[in-house]
């Protein structure tokens, strides 16, 4: 799951971001609106908590030109009636006022990203794996193959692909977050995994220099 954190106040921003990370969420952080905008334009999220006012670009703006791409969790102080309303009107699928429990925006954040398109994704399937992204389940010739979470987003990445190359930049930005772009090796050891779990014949291709391929 990838999720953008969209706050002006740096340390809870940060804080936030950290909090969602040690969820297994890949989370990027904009400070700003305009930043906000930049990133979403290359990026895919699945939920994105917004910050209500916001500098250089508002975030009730952010959340009109957003809200058909990703869902919107408001996180804002503006805690009224009309406030709430207001937001949600605007276009935003949910708002937890400050102060708030985090746990209770964790479950707001997964229960959102469950209603994405990407939660009610078909089952794709190929080379005799199958992958089921609802129920969270992997088969291969028929035999259940139990993965962690990033594990299961490579795979369920290179399925995707349907036998296209991905780089190894463009698996680290959909499965982590920007803080795994600069070569940690996690991507090398969960492919090593990955592989291991599924077994022989191997089906995940290294492709020197670029990328790789199911």
């Amino acid at each position: 799951m990838r999720v953008l954190v969209v706050e002006d106040e740096e340390q809870m921003a940060d804080a936030i971001a950290r909090g969602l990370r040690l969820n297994a969420m890949a989370v990027d952080v904009a400070y700003d609106g305009q930043e906000a905008l930049d990133l979403a334009s290359y990026v895919d999220y699945s939920v994105i908590v917004l910050d209500r006012d916001l500098p250089e670009v508002h975030g009730d703006d952010v959340c009109r030109e957003l809200m058909a791409r990703s869902r919107i969790i408001m996180l804002t102080a503006a805690g009224q009636l009309h406030d709430r309303v207001d937001g949600l009107t605007i276009g935003a699928d949910d708002y937890l006022v400050k102060p708030f429990a985090f746990a209770e925006l964790v479950a707001r954040v997964r229960t959102l990203a469950r209603r994405t398109g990407r939660a009610s994704a078909p089952v794709v399937e190929r080379a005799g794996i199958r992958l089921d992204p609802a129920c969270r389940t992997v088969t291969r010739d028929g035999r259940d193959v139990s993965l962690n979470r990033k594990e299961f987003d490579v795979l369920h990445e290179l399925l995707r692909a349907d036998g296209e190359l991905i780089t190894s930049t463009g698996l680290r930005r959909s499965v982590w977050d920007e803080f795994a772009e600069s070569g940690t090796g996690v991507l090398r050891v969960t492919l090593t995994s990955l592989r291991r779990k599924l077994g022989a014949p191997g089906v995940i291709m290294n492709v020197p220099g670029q990328g790789y391929r199911l």
